[in-house]
């Protein structure tokens, strides 16, 4: 490890207002998530210029620093000097806000992340070992019914056919509900019995509970319902508590929210949740069929700045639903291309013009992690956004290799982040020129960001700044003004 991750630790945990203040810690990729008990006493400007820190998500009491590819040294760092190794944030209480637009917008959104990315490794392992299947029957390695690729399709299909579950027992945790009355309840939907009334209904049988009638619905592969309904369990769940007698909670507590929570999934919140899944889906692709390869130019260009605001996770279950449906997806994944392959190639620019040595490290670090493995948030957030330029050309290349994808009928068969290590996601066996176009792209997205970014310049950050990033002010901010004026980089 080149950082003192203890130290790093220890200056964050210092500038989000000390150790006491801190009340959960999570962390993916390359991010610390924190939940505070309050605001007083953060200062995020600091904390956005320690060293290490390649940049700062303010969202009030919830603070994600993005520390990069090596964020676990930093995560056990922390939880060790905070003492959180029992806490998640699951059991922090929840703060009462005022309701407005854009608070119900952002808990959705929350609520959307918070469950689906713990899913996301299991859904890239599945859909990958999809794709390892159909690329050992097109080369002719295993016979098309032989029972080895029987069992490799089972296994990469079990993640996106049980998708409700795994949603459930994410979303329990999300909405601090039961988990295995949530599981249950996402069992009930597609038990082998009620897919078929459901798939009996679609038929035009008349199905009713009760009398009231069902609507024809196909569960597996969805997110949608099952995130809505373990919402509403949470809720169920507290209304059966309190009324319920202390002497029967053992038995009469379970057997009447299951009772409530499972007719109420069916017959009401999952046509809805399937509506509205459906709903955005259409949205996404009817954009897609009426704009065509320029829809992918957009979503290119666009990408990086919805990775900045956390929306590009909107588009999640609408990927996975439709790579499940229908094996593939060729609007959002290949609008990836040239922005996490771009942002690459522009870090590598910054690499080879920089004159600060730590900037430089950063850049080639930043850009390996783009090129080879598909996550781009060092990128974007340790060069990119703090130099601003390369970022435009990083925007600029992902419209132009999304125009070329779109135009050249590019589609995933994955959802794992496009890299040069994942590029097979795109191969379609129907169609070996796939293979040429996918490596094409790649190339070009690191060759045009590259270059796009040399001809743009950039202000490059004294050497001091880098090396000696501290939350410390300068001791004499009139020198510090005169020595630390940015050198402006340009291919001249």
């Amino acid at each position: 490890m080149a950082n003192d991750y203890r130290a790093i630790a220890k200056s964050v945990v210092e500038h989000l207002g000390g150790k006491t203040n801190v009340a959960a810690l999570t962390h993916c990729m390359t991010r610390l998530r924190f939940v505070l008990h309050s605001q007083d006493g953060v200062d995020i400007n600091k904390l956005k210029a320690l060293k290490g820190v390649m940049g700062v998500v303010d969202n009030g009491d919830k603070v994600q620093v993005i520390i990069g590819n090596e964020v676990s040294y930093a995560y056990k760092e922390v939880m060790a000097l905070c003492e959180l190794s029992t806490v998640s944030e699951s059991e922090v209480p929840a703060k009462k806000e005022k309701l407005t637009a854009k608070s119900i917008g952002a808990k959705m959104l929350d609520a959307l992340v918070g469950t689906m990315s713990p899913l996301i490794p299991a859904i890239i392992g599945a859909s990958m070992v999809k794709l390892l299947a159909m690329v050992l029957e097109m080369l002719g390695w295993v016979e098309p019914n032989a029972p080895t690729l029987i069992i490799l399709k089972a296994i990469g299909d079990g993640a996106f056919f049980f998708l409700p579950v795994m949603v459930a027992a994410s979303a329990s945790i999300k909405f601090k509900t039961n988990m295995s009355l949530s599981i249950a309840i996402a069992g009930v939907l597609i038990h082998p019995n009620f897919m078929e009334l459901m798939a009996q209904a679609a038929e035009g049988k008349h199905v009713d509970f009760f009398g009231i009638p069902i609507t024809s619905v196909k569960y597996t592969y969805t997110v949608i319902p099952v995130l809505v309904m373990t919402w509403a369990l949470s809720y169920i769940e507290r209304w059966v508590d309190s009324i319920t007698p202390a002497v029967t909670k053992n038995f009469l507590k379970p057997m009447l929210i299951v009772l409530i929570a499972a007719p109420v999934a069916i017959v009401l919140i999952g046509p809805f949740g399937i509506w509205v899944g459906t709903a955005l889906s259409a949205l996404v692709y009817t954009i897609h069929d009426t704009l065509g390869w320029l829809s992918v130019a957009i979503m290119g260009a666009l990408w990086p700045l919805l990775v900045l605001t956390g929306m590009h996770r909107v588009f999640t279950p609408t990927i996975i639903q439709t790579i499940a449906e229908t094996g593939r997806e060729g609007m959002v994944m290949p609008s990836e291309i040239g922005a996490n392959l771009g942002m690459g190639g522009a870090c590598l620019a910054v690499a080879y013009k920089t004159k600060n040595s730590a900037l430089k490290q950063t850049s080639l670090a930043a850009g390996a992690s783009a090129i080879f493995a598909g996550i781009s948030e060092p990128a974007l957030y340790g060069v990119l956004v703090r130099l601003k330029r390369p970022l435009i050309a990083t925007m600029i290349t992902g419209f132009i290799v999304g125009a070329l994808a779109g135009m050249g009928g590019l589609a995933s068969h994955s959802m794992a982040a496009p890299s040069l290590f994942t590029s097979v996601q795109f191969f379609d066996v129907n169609d070996p020129m796939s293979i040429v176009w996918v490596f094409g792209l790649i190339a070009l997205s690191i060759v045009l960001s590259f270059v796009l970014t040399l001809v743009l310049g950039f202000e490059d950050v004294p050497e001091d700044d880098a090396d000696e990033k501290t939350t410390s002010e300068p001791a004499n901010k009139e020198a510090g003004k005169a020595e630390d004026k940015p050198t402006v980089v340009s291919a001249s």
